[in-house]
């Protein structure tokens, strides 16, 4: 047979909640000391009384991002990427404007590479389109719009010859 639960009075149930908030709200030792208060109170600053070259130069616009074949080749040099080269194919293809083609010496290398790049171009406010390849490390490809980027094994880049390809392509067109 199941036991009757005990019915609860009201005078209980309203104290509980009382109870509650004592032990929830911490208790007040002793009062900040006024040195603490002014330190942390914020400052105020009179409006008239910048120099005119500060003043100038805050409401400017802010920094102009730099040119992002100049990031990803930036980025590129600091990793070490072996044979870069960076070919203009605006007269060829309607996809970009620029084609990147370097080489990493391992897979781990050629990951730490496309990684850089990535994290430069999304500091200087450029966000890649799309990575492709990132998991083998034998191919990356970082779509950034206006640059290309492909980051290869030597043995992969000697493969494809993208180089040539596009070379080729140029000579045909021009």
């Amino acid at each position: 047979m199941a036991a009757k639960r005990p019915s609860r009075s009201s005078s209980a149930s309203s104290a509980r909640p009382a109870a509650r908030a004592a032990r929830k709200a911490p208790a007040k030792t002793a009062a900040k000391s006024p040195a603490k208060a002014r330190a942390k109170a914020p400052r105020k600053v009179a409006t008239g009384t910048r120099p005119a070259a500060k003043l100038a130069k805050a409401t400017t616009k802010a920094k102009v991002p730099p040119a992002l074949a100049q990031v990803v080749l930036a980025a590129l040099e600091d990793m070490k990427a072996v044979n870069v080269k960076a070919m203009d194919v605006r007269g060829i293809t309607d996809i970009t404007e620029m084609m990147v083609v370097a080489s990493g010496t391992s897979d781990r290398h050629v990951k730490s590479i496309a990684d850089r790049v990535v994290q430069r171009c999304k500091e200087a406010g450029y966000r890649p389109y799309g990575i492709e390849g990132e998991r083998d490390g034998e191919w990356v490809l970082l779509d950034l719009n206006d640059v290309v980027l492909h980051v290869m094994l030597p043995r992969v880049r000697e493969f494809y010859a993208l180089e040539k390809l596009w070379e080729k392509g140029a000579a045909r067109r021009a």
